[in-house]
């Protein structure tokens, strides 16, 4: 397993040894053992799945109390993937990290506590994302804002996605920096 580091401090991409022939390949989704060194490595509690047609955006989400990290990857089809550092303390406070997951080729995004998180699916096919979960999902502490803020700058490669009525109605980045949530 390689480990690249984002210019986002806490989040990184795991990239998975994959072993292919012509009946298709073999790869360890997750090791624990091989976690980044230096980093903890979360206790996942919970798996979560989700089948997304074409052109569907999901996201942005964040959870608080209890905060949420997010081990995700595409196990077919392709997504444009996003995380939003919401730490207030952090050097890159607002700013965001985007990459494209594929089911072809097995690499994990870790979205830890902190970011908001949220994809849209690309090309002609569905897509299956997987995602670990390090603490159980929270009605009341379920957060998230618009997925087109201007302020957030985020370049998606999609024009008139197919949200979620929840989605639709999510705040912009303003309302998030009305209250503390992250530090």
């Amino acid at each position: 397993m390689k480990v690249h580091p984002t210019p986002l401090a806490g989040l990184f991409i795991l990239e998975n040894n994959l072993f292919s022939d012509s009946r298709g390949f073999f790869t360890e989704r997750f090791r624990e053992d091989r976690w980044p060194p230096g980093s903890p490595v979360p206790r996942f509690i919970q798996d979560n799945f989700s089948r997304s047609a074409p052109r569907v955006l999901r996201g942005l989400h964040y959870q608080t109390n209890p905060a949420q990290g997010k081990l995700v990857t595409c196990m077919r089809g392709k997504i444009f993937d996003v995380a939003v550092d919401l730490r207030r303390s952090s050097v890159t406070f607002g700013k965001h990290f985007s990459l494209v997951l594929d089911g072809n080729e097995p690499r994990w995004l870790w979205v830890p506590e902190g970011f908001a998180h949220g994809f849209c699916v690309l090309g002609d096919e569905p897509a299956d994302v997987l995602y670990k979960v390090n603490n159980y999902y929270s009605p009341a502490g379920d957060r998230g804002m618009h997925w087109n803020d201007p302020r957030l700058k985020i370049p998606w490669p999609i024009e008139n996605p197919l949200l979620s009525e929840k989605d639709e109605r999510l705040p912009g980045f303003a309302a998030y920096l009305e209250g503390p949530i992250f530090s």
